[in-house]
């Protein structure tokens, strides 16, 4: 790592706003690389990465295609493990936990949303989300969960009947139905267009302001990273930067 991306992580890990007390590291992950062997090829997904998490902050995880994101983010999230390295969630590490454990990390603790929705076609948005609820140790009710993301009017349709944007928004009151300490969200606006990728996002912001979620948001678009507390931008499997927001952007004005 170069001496800039060293200053830009003590800045980043030194940050706190308005005065706050120091925020506790939800996730502190060391030396993570991963190796996938592809026949003869080895790809080289994640070079080394170190990167910490805060509770109740937004950050967006940016960079192209290949850059190691979702990588990073599936391992954060125990879908994935390291080929070495360490990742600690609230001081546990992660990477010393066996299958049924990294399942009941997944359960308790990790909502994920993805670029696809992957709701059941026979299922309202309410039954939808009552899937996760069902299991869930202190869930939400779904009808509280949906209003949140603001389809208090459509929890009864199917998601044939429900927009781009809205099954979307199930998606993410599926995923913060179980009342999860993080939420990671992996291109979540890929397959939409720019007005209802606005409406999605400012779902996950309200979230993260009003549930104190962990969230960290998957992009390739820097312009989505205006809303973040913080940007951790990778690159060829390498952290590339660090940045502290200062003035964070409200989702209605981000204009790409």
């Amino acid at each position: 790592m170069s001496d800039q991306q060293d200053e830009n992580t003590r800045a980043a890990r030194e940050h706190d706003t308005a005065g706050e007390p120091q925020r506790r590291a939800v996730f502190q992950a060391r030396a993570l690389t991963k190796v996938y062997h592809m026949g003869e090829v080895d790809v080289h997904a994640l070079r080394g990465v170190d990167v910490d998490l805060y509770e109740r902050e937004l950050v967006v995880l940016l960079g192209p295609s290949g850059s190691g994101k979702s990588t990073l983010l599936n391992i954060l999230g125990g879908l994935d493990v390291p080929t070495s390295g360490h990742v600690l969630y609230v001081g546990h590490d992660l990477t010393e936990d066996d299958d049924r454990a990294l399942t009941q990390f997944r359960r308790r603790h990790v909502g994920f949303v993805f670029q696809f929705y992957n709701l059941i076609p026979s299922l309202t948005a309410r039954e939808n989300v009552a899937l996760v609820t069902e299991i869930a140790v202190d869930p939400m009710r779904p009808e509280e969960a949906l209003t949140l993301v603001g389809l208090g009017e459509r929890m009864d349709h199917f998601p044939a009947q429900l927009s781009g944007g809205e099954q979307q928004r199930v998606a993410i009151a599926r995923a913060i139905a179980k009342r999860p300490d993080v939420l990671l969200c992996d291109e979540p606006t890929g397959a939409l267009d720019v007005n209802t990728g606005i409406v999605v996002l400012e779902a996950i912001d309200r979230v993260n302001r009003e549930l104190g979620t962990t969230t960290a948001v998957i992009t390739h678009n820097a312009v989505i990273s205006q809303m973040a507390d913080r940007i951790i931008s990778l690159s060829n499997g390498h952290i590339a930067g660090v940045e502290v927001n200062s003035q964070k952007i409200p989702v209605r004005d981000l204009v790409w």
